[in-house]
């Protein structure tokens, strides 16, 4: 092991999950020290002709762009590029496009540029590590044919419901196909002949030959070749044929030197097949040992949310939601116009942790990551989202003054900001009662509360309409009560209200954004999990601001004080003035309705 890489290993923390374990003890013992790096992908030969790798470890995210990423890949990326980080490695950003009818270059955007804004790069000693699976397929084309050259692939010519009936099952061993002893020649054919498009889709499948009666289905001569004649994204119509997902991974990995392949557990039972492979290619010499190994781990199972792609498209297609970045979808678009932050994401990915068991974790945990990052960096401003006029009777009429506001209690390097306060004010709805109930400090006839950041008011009665609804409140306020003055201090009361000058308020749309579905889980049992989207998952109000709020940008943050954590809506923003959606309430509001 390099000085370098002892040294990372040094200042990496203290392990504290089975993966940093792992990785701690394969620095230790020197297990890819022997490596070498050309500076990009390549095959063994090519590989052991550069120099001694760099990095201490190589870890990858490997998404197929094939849609938007969501909740769950955040804590793969957390993972894989925390881990490269703290180890002196590099963490690859991979798109694992072998699968031309589903994939675009939407998604490939999408997905580079969520990736970015959780925080993290590709880059690493001067090299970008941004790589295309596509870009791989000659690569793997000649390690299909060596495959079939040293007897262990052959051309299957069954169809799709002949492979299927003799796959065999759990308890049942497969049977052999009647193609399978085909020789090496007619093999290599047959397969030139799918690569040059003689072939119609389906009439043929390239398969590896291990054991139709292993105990593991994955085992039983799994297909790693298939013909589609479709267009790609990014190699267009060069290809005809294209590898499986479980062919292709392992050989990504192995081109790019990658030390530590994590996946979640559904890959488990795909393990002993990237074995099988890299190891049948090592020993006809294409790749160079050390070779990468599969590591998995749980995937993220989050209450109140789905993450499984047919029902997140969906939720799309079928309009239930306004499109792929709807605040309220799961999706790391969706999020970023909600107002969470990537700082959120990477504390709820260390606060959950790594393990190999799965569990379901509460959706109230993100949520509280997103308060204490916002609560810490937000600042604070006023919002009235019920308004009601509130007028000062002896307050002159037509002027103006200002009062002061921190812009963040427990930062005064924050500095403040000033609030103008005139005769007419907006208050919250809520804040007056004609009737006080027991233990009601706010408004109601008699009583003296403090306007926060201005003066004490005395209310003296309001005005109703025609229905009896309360249209106004009517006030005298004390002169000598400013706060920040002396005479603040000689007025005693248990009420605190906030407020916005009626003439200089911004008045804007606010939306108030809560959980999608109802129900921990969606779609329990057999349920419909439509039937569990929740009918107020959003709700939009025209609200009174404090004016500083009308010069906000797009995806400025703020704790709207009282009522929770909101931002500048990064679309709709762009357009003028801005548009704010609730990011978070201030406290849960789910913990008693879930008992």
């Amino acid at each position: 092991m390099s000085d370098a890489h002892k040294s990372a290993a040094a200042e990496a923390p203290a392990a504290s999950n089975f993966i940093r374990n792992i990785v701690e003890a394969d620095l230790a013992a020197g297990k890819y020290a022997s490596r070498h790096w050309r500076g990009q992908p390549g095959d063994g030969k090519q590989q052991q002709a550069g120099a001694p790798d760099p990095a201490g470890i190589r870890t990858r995210f490997p998404p197929e762009p094939n849609g938007y990423l969501h909740f769950g890949h955040a804590k793969s990326i957390c993972l894989n590029f925390g881990l490269a980080k703290a180890y002196g490695g590099a963490c690859h950003l991979r798109f694992d496009d072998t699968n031309p009818e589903k994939e675009s270059e939407e998604y490939v955007r999408a997905i580079i540029e969520s990736v970015q804004w959780l925080g993290f790069d590709w880059h690493f000693e001067g090299q970008t590590n941004l790589y295309y699976a596509s870009n791989y397929f000659e690569w793997m084309y000649r390690f299909a044919e060596a495959l079939i050259e040293d007897g262990h692939a052959y051309v299957d010519s069954q169809n799709a419901e002949e492979m299927r009936a003799n796959r065999g099952t759990l308890t049942e061993a497969g049977k052999d196909s009647p193609f399978r002893n085909r020789g090496v020649a007619e093999n290599l054919d047959l397969f030139r002949r799918m690569k040059a498009g003689e072939f119609a889709d389906g009439t043929h499948i390239l398969r590896a030959k291990i054991d139709m009666a292993s105990p593991n289905i994955n085992l039983r001569d799994p297909a790693i070749y298939r013909i589609r004649h479709v267009s790609h994204h990014n190699t267009g119509d060069a290809w005809c044929i294209y590898p499986m997902y479980t062919f292709a991974h392992p050989i990504e990995d192995a081109l790019e030197n990658i030390t530590h392949s994590i996946c979640t557990l559904e890959f488990e039972d795909q393990r002993p097949f990237y074995d099988w492979l890299l190891n049948r290619l090592a020993d006809a010499g294409h790749l160079a040992r050390p070779l990468p190994q599969q590591y998995e781990f749980a995937r993220l199972n989050l209450s109140y949310v789905v993450l499984s792609k047919r029902k997140l498209i969906q939720l799309v297609e079928e309009k239930h939601v306004a499109g792929w970045d709807d605040p309220r979808l799961p999706t790391l678009v969706g999020a970023r116009r909600r107002g969470y932050t990537a700082a959120g994401f990477q504390l709820f990915a260390d606060r959950i942790g790594v393990s190999k068991s799965d569990s379901w974790i509460d959706m109230s945990v993100l949520e509280d990551c997103m308060r204490e990052v916002l609560n810490e960096s937000a600042e604070r401003r006023i919002a009235v989202l019920d308004p009601l006029k509130l007028v000062i009777d002896n307050y002159p009429e037509g002027e103006f003054e200002l009062c002061e506001a921190p812009n963040h209690p427990q930062k005064p390097e924050a500095g403040k900001r000033e609030m103008p306060f005139g005769r007419e004010l907006w208050i919250e709805r809520e804040d007056y009662a004609e009737v006080p109930p027991k233990g009601f400090f706010r408004l109601f006839p008699g009583n003296l509360v403090r306007l926060r950041y201005g003066f004490v008011v005395k209310c003296i009665g309001a005005d109703k309409d025609a229905d009896g609804k309360v249209i106004a409140v009517h006030c005298e306020y004390m002169p000598d009560s400013k706060s920040g003055t002396p005479g603040a201090d000689t007025y005693k009361v248990k009420g605190n209200l906030h407020w916005v000058s009626a003439a200089h308020a911004y008045a804007s749309d606010v939306r108030l954004y809560d959980r999608l579905f109802a129900v921990p889980n969606p779609g329990a049992g057999d349920r419909d999990f439509l039937q569990d989207i929740n009918p107020d998952s959003v709700r939009v109000i025209h609200a009174q601001l404090e004016p500083s709020l009308k010069e906000a940008r797009p995806e400025d943050r703020f704790q709207f004080e009282r009522h929770g954590y909101f931002v500048a809506d990064r679309l709709d923003s762009e357009q003028g003035a801005p548009v704010f959606n609730r990011t978070v309430t201030l406290r849960d509001s789910w913990a008693k309705t879930a008992k």
